[in-house]
């Protein structure tokens, strides 16, 4: 009998803190970055205190606590790492300043009811570490393509993506590279192939995202393909000696026809010198 009370009041407790109290079940922090961690009733009751704890195997940590005559209290040993974003009995918000890999794992919130007795929420904060993504641009084998690669480096393995703004253009035959470093990050290239068969410049961005964390995107233009002054004038110094040798060509045709109508009326007049004599003689 005593063990079917025991039981009931258990079950009981249990769902009294489970719709009691809601928190996130995770909270996703990049190495550097500030995390806030929440947790409130969802009925009003007569709160002594709140206390925010990280789970440990053997003894969990005692990190701050806001007492109802006390005010609010911060372990020593984490004054400017830990402080309160929100100090009340109801709802209740601690902040971890420039977080770490030391602070991944679970925290408690623990509020302590009257007459009810302590309700305990968890949730963890999961670390990642995420760098600036490099987005390249360079020619490819053909010159009727340009090839766009990225590269980013994070922990866990991050998801990078490769995309142009312009709607009427796509991006051709993608790829992914990924390679795991002696640090626990991973390095992924992503790479694709973009047609130069378009008149203006284009924007081509890379996106970068680690689990369901912040995304992180960078852009780059290229520019439209045209002829600079030098080549202008290149061209130019081409065209003109191209015509300097037309008008070369020309003027040595007019001189070999030239020489060639002299050649004629010559050799006309050559025949008929021999007739007038034989003429003469047979006088």
């Amino acid at each position: 009998m005593l063990f079917k009370i025991t039981l009931l009041s258990f079950i009981y407790l249990f769902l009294l803190s489970y719709f009691l109290m809601f928190t996130q079940q995770t909270v996703l922090a990049a190495v550097t970055e500030d995390a806030r961690l929440s947790c409130q009733l969802t009925q009003t009751k007569d709160v002594v205190l709140v206390s925010w704890q990280k789970h440990f195997p053997v003894q969990d940590k005692f990190l701050a606590s806001y007492h109802k005559v006390f005010g609010q209290k911060v372990n020593s040993d984490l004054e400017g790492k830990v402080e309160f974003a929100e100090a009340a009995l109801q709802n209740s918000s601690i902040i971890i300043r420039n977080v770490t890999e030391q602070d991944d794992g679970c925290y408690l919130c623990v509020f302590i009811i009257f007459p009810d007795g302590d309700f305990t929420a968890k949730t963890c904060l999961q670390i990642y570490e995420l760098h600036e993504p490099v987005l390249h641009i360079r020619d490819s084998d053909s010159s009727e393509e340009t090839l766009v690669s990225c590269s980013a480096t994070a922990r866990p393995a991050p998801t990078v993506t490769l995309r142009v703004l312009q709607q009427d253009l796509h991006l051709s035959e993608h790829s992914s590279v990924s390679v795991n470093n002696t640090n626990g990050t991973v390095t992924v290239t992503a790479t694709a192939l973009l047609s130069r068969l378009h008149g203006n410049s284009t924007q081509v961005g890379c996106a970068l995202r680690v689990l369901s964390g912040r995304q992180v995107e960078v852009f780059m233009t290229i520019p439209e393909v045209k002829h600079t002054s030098a080549d202008g004038e290149k061209l130019g110094d081409a065209c003109f000696g191209v015509f300097r040798k037309c008008i070369f060509c020309l003027v040595c045709l007019t001189i070999l026809e030239v020489l060639a109508v002299q050649v004629r009326i010559f050799s006309s007049h050559s025949n008929v010198g021999p007739l007038m004599l034989r003429s003469v003689c047979r006088l």
